[in-house]
């Protein structure tokens, strides 16, 4: 191969790597403006048919957002539940997920608490039965 085909070759590449980013970012602004224009027509087609149709289209837009927000949190209500209970299934199995050493914390915590009341509850009684004989 001859080296000055490649010189040439290379040069070439440098060219196309210059000039189609070049010819992309040449087209930006005109497509840009062709879109604006489309929009600007498409809006004004529709502004009358959209003042016409609105006592129809507004209350059927809410029904739209109601039903598809209800369909949405139903789902996640949902989603939610499955990963409880497969949360509960691995801790009652004994796999120890993600949580379960807090758990185990505060159900101790409980515990000692429920037993200083029962033992404070006792002692009351004690000394009330003590000072009534």
């Amino acid at each position: 191969m001859d080296p000055h085909d490649r010189f040439s070759s290379s040069l070439l590449r440098q060219i196309v790597k210059v000039r189609s980013p070049a010819a992309t970012a040449g087209s930006m602004p005109s497509s840009r403006g062709l879109t604006l224009a489309g929009t600007v027509i498409a809006l004004t087609v529709a502004t009358p048919l959209l003042v016409i149709f609105s006592p129809v289209l507004v209350p059927a837009a809410i029904a739209v957002f109601l039903i598809t927000s209800g369909f949405v949190t139903s789902g996640g209500f949902g989603v939610a539940a499955l990963s409880v209970l497969g949360w509960m299934y691995k801790y009652l199995t004994g796999k120890h997920p993600v949580g379960a050493d807090q758990i185990d914390h505060a159900r101790a915590r409980f515990a000692a608490k429920a037993r200083d009341i029962k033992e404070g509850a006792q002692h009351r009684i004690d000394q009330s039965q003590a000072q009534a004989s």
